[in-house]
């Protein structure tokens, strides 16, 4: 049985990781460090953690001599660099939550420690673990559509799920989490990066904080949903009581409180941070940005993140020489034309569920990173280093976006 170490009982935490390990008979989270009694509580009960092995900080935890096998890092944005570093110095091979770090310097830190204690960090980028763009990698890799000459990828954050993380949530201020570019597509990035097999030369970027800004807050709307007129929130894609209080009650509702009754989640939207205006937060974060980008061989891309689309989903185009893919990751669906011939082949993974994480990705990397702490692995299947490539060219692209679009090198 492998012993595993969780810090951060958050979304991720429980709701992808935790879940993930509960389905499996060969490993077990046998401690936990939350800062929050309810989530900390809600945890252990679930996962049957003894009161003695629940913690109300990593610290407290990893002060412990070593007594797990790995350790599981889901803590905010910028709590990622300490528990890890403190993490792999006890000699725990880690699975941190993406970003590694809001800062070039946390980042670097974290690599620099990994090759200093030998440990394998394994980051989050679940996308690498799911079907659909582990078949669209194999594909490119098979040379079925020729050299690759450019790629076209977007990211439809969707327009209820940007108002939930990006303007109400955890990741609506730079300053307290770290950009969207980082924040929500280090995650596209890293599998442009993949997808080419070799690292971004040089970038420019465009995009700004557009439309959820107070300047657009319809006239007579209030500062909570729950007190905006009927004819101001009627016509609001954006209301929180169209988003939060419906009969379903998953992911993003399962977020803005523990107590997820009627009642409850009334009470969280008068008092809590999802109840607000999207018009008056303090939200600072780009909801339109585009990256243009040049590989090292050549390989042209340009990728888009924004919140304004009707689905959650990921598009792809890739162009070849002798064809070219078309890829919907919601609909789960790869499309293969060949140049001058009739027949097209189609892909099909099934339509992607919410449920699954990540089109089966948050199973696929605890599946891997177990696999890794048994020893049936001998190295993760990304290294630390490459991780933090995409994290550079995240950091890039800001930095290109705030200078008007400046090429910078990486």
């Amino acid at each position: 049985m492998v012993k595993i170490l969780l810090i951060g009982a958050g979304n991720r935490g429980y709701e992808a990781y935790g879940r993930a390990i509960k389905t499996r008979s060969d490993a077990k989270i046998i401690a936990i460090a939350e800062p929050d009694e309810g989530k900390r509580k809600r945890f252990a009960r679930e996962h049957s953690i003894p009161e003695a092995m629940q913690f109300s900080s990593w610290e407290e935890l990893l002060e412990k001599e070593k007594f797990a096998d790995g350790v599981i890092i889901a803590t905010p944005d910028r709590l990622h660099v300490k528990p890890a570093i403190s993490a792999m110095k006890k000699g725990y091979h880690v699975l941190l939550e993406k970003p590694i770090a809001p800062t070039k310097e946390g980042v670097q830190k974290v690599v620099d420690i990994a090759k200093q204690t030998k440990r394998i960090v394994v980051v989050g980028h679940v996308l690498r673990y799911a079907e659909f763009f582990k078949k669209l990698k194999e594909l490119l890799d098979s040379k079925i559509i020729g050299r690759i000459i450019g790629i076209e990828h977007k990211e439809n954050i969707g327009f209820f799920h940007f108002a939930h993380s990006f303007v109400r949530g955890n990741w609506r201020n730079s300053r307290e989490s770290s950009p969207s570019i980082l924040a929500k597509s280090c995650h596209d990035l890293d599998i442009l990066y993949w997808l080419t097999g070799v690292r971004c030369k040089t970038l420019t970027s465009f995009g700004e904080l557009v439309y959820f800004r107070s300047e657009n807050k319809p006239d007579k709307a209030a500062l909570r949903c729950l007190d905006c007129p009927k004819e101001v929130e009627r016509l609001c894609p954006y209301s929180a009581k169209k988003i939060y209080l419906t009969d379903y009650i998953g992911w993003p509702v399962s977020v803005i409180s523990l107590d997820l009754s009627y009642e409850g989640r009334m009470k969280a939207l008068r008092e809590g941070p999802y109840g607000r205006c999207v018009f008056a937060c303090d939200n600072d974060v780009v909801d339109h940005q585009v990256v243009n980008m040049v590989f090292e061989n050549g390989i042209k891309a340009t990728f888009t993140m924004t919140a304004f689309s009707n689905t959650i989903t990921r598009r792809i185009r890739i162009f070849g020489t002798q064809g070219e893919i078309r890829g919907e990751f919601e609909k789960g669906e790869i499309e293969v034309i060949k140049f001058g011939k009739v027949e097209r082949k189609v892909y099909n993974f099934g339509v992607y569920d919410m449920g699954m994480g990540h089109g089966g990705g948050d199973k696929g990397i605890v599946r891997h990173f177990i696999s890794l702490l048994k020893g049936e692995e001998s190295r993760s299947f990304t290294n630390i280093e490459e991780s933090a490539h995409s994290h550079f060219m995240a950091f890039a692209a800001e930095e290109s976006r705030l200078e008007g679009g400046i090429p910078v090198n990486l």
